[in-house]
């Protein structure tokens, strides 16, 4: 998942990412458990563990393998149903390992901006942990904090789609293992739509505002936003800063740390556009995103608002946020963000993230061996199945079966460019920077040009 997820370290290598035709979640517990060697799966299972089970250049050697060995996993699916898939995950990998016990904590996405840092500056780091690439990634690298992974992993990272690796590479060399590549854009109630008299998504921004007003007049919020949680706002503003300018001139901004082009301004403009007409529910400044009854999220899932704009793990999310534990079901639908008339930028340019996990500098040579059976065709195959998200290892894209999950995997099909959300590509306080200029503006206390002033600032220092 995403979110600004502190330094200043300037970000050139992973900012922007062109997607080929080729290419094809968050909340707060902390608990740990514990899985066991005696933790054996069904039978069933098992057998798709021993089949799946990493060899070769990434396995432990015979020596290795009669040692008792502790993995420490630190990852962001912190509630059902996702928790208890990587719990399995671990149980089938201890079964066909009886050598290695795997302590997992899940952790919600916003802790790990305050946790993981402490955790990696101390003693005892998790081995594997949650990361999500770019600028957070080049920072602990940086640091001497994680394991390259180049050499562990060489026999078998081809099996994974090239544009999900590159967030991950840094000066040639590979720091983290992606499972998961998506795209941001909206999620809709259907019914809602059609009762205010919405027959088709909006194509263009203007037909994205005349959406807004028919909501509006049917007595329903139009959209939900948590700008509790800034990085939600944010992607308002990048996405229109990418209709506006492009690919080109985005990718030119983020690799030389200067956003001055014009367009950027006019971003803000198209987002104040969409601010003055007052689409968002009550007290939108100080709704969370995605956690509790009160958030975003929560509101689309229960009806309350028609739509929000966020990542594709928003269906995973909204279920255990809904009394029944299913979301909207059936009523939930999905488009891209419309073209803007006028800019540089078209529908198949793509803001977007990954989810994967780094290794800790002195982590065991199990814990790269347990991310090769997390990334087998098998597992993914099982956590796209589910519609936990859009998975990254060639041949497990074929086990989406949710219609909207499936129009994402199109619309990333088709994508010519994917830009990484900017709170990742720069470093964690640069990222921070972003996405409080953009909620200045939320808020209405900083204009267009203010907001795009307060970015190159940021990204300069």
């Amino acid at each position: 998942m995403t979110g600004g997820q502190a330094v200043t370290t300037r970000r050139r290598l992973v900012g922007v990412l062109g997607v080929m035709a080729l290419l094809f979640s968050a909340c707060s517990s902390g608990a740990t458990s514990s899985i066991a060697p005696s933790a054996a799966p069904s039978v069933a299972a098992s057998a798709a563990a021993s089949a799946a089970a990493p060899s070769g250049a990434a396995s432990p050697s015979a020596s290795a393998a009669s040692a008792a060995v502790t993995i420490t996993w630190w990852h962001n699916a912190n509630q059902d149903p996702g928790m208890s898939f990587w719990k399995k995950v671990a149980d089938e990998y201890t079964a066909a390992h009886p050598n290695v016990t795997i302590q997992i904590t899940p952790t919600q996405n916003e802790d790990f901006k305050t946790k993981l840092p402490l955790a990696l500056n101390s003693g005892t780091p998790p081995n594997i942990f949650q990361s999500w690439g770019g600028g957070g990634l080049k920072q602990q690298v940086d640091a001497g904090k994680v394991q390259d992974l180049t050499a562990a992993t060489a026999s078998w990272t081809s099996t994974i789609i090239p544009a999900a690796l590159s967030p991950y590479q840094l000066n040639g060399k590979q720091y983290g293992i992606p499972y998961d590549l998506g795209l941001v854009g909206f999620w809709y109630n259907k019914a809602l739509f059609t009762a205010a008299g919405i027959t088709a998504a909006p194509a263009t921004w203007d037909d994205f505002i005349a959406d807004v007003a028919k909501l509006k007049t049917a007595g329903t919020a139009p959209i939900a936003v948590g700008e509790k949680d800034t990085w939600t706002g944010a992607f308002w503003w990048e996405y229109l800063a990418l209709r506006e300018c492009g690919k080109d001139k985005m990718a030119t901004a983020v690799n030389t740390n200067s956003f001055t082009d014009p367009c950027f301004v006019k971003a803000g403009t198209d987002l104040k556009q969409l601010i003055d007409a007052k689409p968002f529910q009550t007290g939108f400044l100080a709704s969370p995103a995605q956690t509790g009854a009160t958030s975003a999220t929560s509101l689309l899932a229960n009806g309350k608002a028609a739509m929000e704009l966020q990542g594709h793990w928003e269906p995973s999310v909204m279920g255990p946020l809904t009394p029944d534990g299913k979301g909207l079901g059936d009523k939930l639908g999905w488009f891209p963000f419309p073209a803007v008339t006028g800019g540089t930028g078209t529908v198949t340019e793509d803001i977007g993230g990954y989810n994967g996990f780094a290794v800790s500098k002195d982590a065991p040579p199990e814990a790269v061996d347990f991310l090769h059976y997390l990334t087998s065709v098998d597992v993914l195959s099982r956590w796209g199945a589910a519609g936990y998200g859009l998975p990254t290892t060639t041949g497990s894209e074929t086990s989406i079966t949710d219609p909207n999950l499936k129009e994402l995997i199109a619309q990333r099909a088709k994508a010519t460019f994917v830009q990484l959300y900017l709170d990742q590509a720069f470093s964690q306080a640069v990222g921070a920077a972003i996405n409080e200029a953009v909620a200045g503006e939320f808020a209405g206390q900083l204009s267009p040009a203010e907001v795009q002033q307060a970015i190159q600032t940021a990204t300069t220092k």
